[in-house]
């Protein structure tokens, strides 16, 4: 039989620092090797530009780097990789933009011809954040707003590069620019998401093809219910920033009546209770004076007074946006009705989305 240690929480914390700086020496190493080929790629680019004057010049430093590096250090610089180098630095270059960390700064005054070399370098330093593998997935990334977006996202919330890929074939950016104004777009690259108000919070449509429904099949609303749970730290990510899972089937009642809400979240930055009812098919007035009802509840049952206003949300398959717009309020803060779809959709049916809602309007 072992001995348990005497003093635990002792040892805990030395092990949390140990874990700590493991962590920081890793990301220190990540960091470094990001610079490194930002500068090679920087490099290749300046000899290209010196040498340009004959055909394939670039090519062939490349090539004739490649093999003077693979002998050296061995496996990882390939001729694909050396240009993935020089992509990394023409995407990322000053004159265009760094990152999400630059955004303090004037973009004027980040040219070469107004900042010194060594302000250069610890902007260059400061602005890369991510690993080598998120930037492989972020370059590809064309529009520029869009890619500041994901890199700002990426940090924030810890994505790993799986997750990063799976916001962006979920189309994260474009969901959310869907619901908001010029201002509020231009705001997303620069901070990524901020959640100000309510219906910063609401995506239309929320994609939750992690449960593993196809899109057409037949299933429950109990189904759907449970597929959710089975994949809750999944659909956590999909809502969101600062939501936390409070209780499924919530039972509330009133004058002998009982009723049960299918999933109550918190939101820990808008400091309010979520309220999700699921519903299979079409949306009608009824579902959404239903969440109406639910939402009251709370606010007057349970929300406390430092707490702000109960959201609901009713997720369905399909909806039509005047039954949204005649059934609530026109002033309405508090009930969101959202499409999901049960698989990724393409940009081409979210386009169709934003032209079916512009057209409704």
């Amino acid at each position: 039989m072992t001995n348990k240690p005497s003093n635990t929480h002792f040892y805990s914390q030395i092990l949390d620092l140990l874990k700590s700086a493991r962590n920081q020496v890793l990301r220190t190493v990540n960091q470094t090797m990001v610079l490194t080929y930002f500068e090679i790629g920087k490099m290749l680019v300046e000899e290209e530009q010196g040498g340009n004057e004959r055909a394939g010049y670039g090519e062939k430093v490349i090539k004739e780097l490649s093999e003077v590096l693979t002998k050296e250090f061995g496996k990882g610089f390939s001729e694909r990789n050396i240009e993935q180098m020089r992509q990394f630095y023409l995407v990322y270059s000053i004159p265009q933009t760094v990152s999400a960390v630059l955004k303090n700064h004037k973009p004027q005054t980040l040219s070469a011809e107004t900042i010194s070399e060594t302000t250069s370098r610890k902007l260059i330093k400061d602005a890369f954040i991510l690993s080598w593998s998120h930037y492989l997935k972020l370059m590809r990334i064309d529009d520029e707003s869009e890619r500041k977006f994901y890199e700002i996202e990426s940090y924030k919330n810890n994505w790993s590069v799986r997750e990063l890929q799976r916001q962006y074939d979920s189309a994260l950016y474009t969901r959310l620019v869907l619901s908001r104004d010029k201002n509020k777009i231009k705001e997303l690259s620069e901070k990524g998401l901020v959640l100000e108000k309510p219906k910063d919070a609401i995506k239309d449509p929320y994609v939750l093809e992690f449960i593993g429904l196809p899109e057409y099949s037949h299933y429950s609303e109990s189904q759907l219910e449970q597929q959710i749970i089975d994949k809750l730290e999944h659909f956590l990510l999909e809502l969101g920033n600062g939501f936390t899972f409070v209780a499924r089937q919530k039972r509330i009642s009133f004058d002998d009546k009982h009723f049960r809400i299918d999933l109550v979240f918190y939101n820990r930055i808008l400091k309010c209770f979520v309220l999700i009812d699921l519903k299979i098919g079409e949306l009608k007035h009824q579902d959404l004076g239903q969440m109406q009802m639910y939402v009251n509840y709370y606010d007057r049952e349970i929300r406390l007074e430092t707490e702000n206003k109960t959201l609901g949300i009713v997720l369905c398959q399909n909806k039509s946006e005047s039954v949204v717009e005649y059934t609530l309020p026109e002033n309405n803060e508090q009930i969101f009705a959202s499409k999901y779809k049960t698989v990724l959709p393409s940009k081409n049916e979210l386009k169709l989305i934003i032209d079916e809602r512009n057209g409704e309007h």
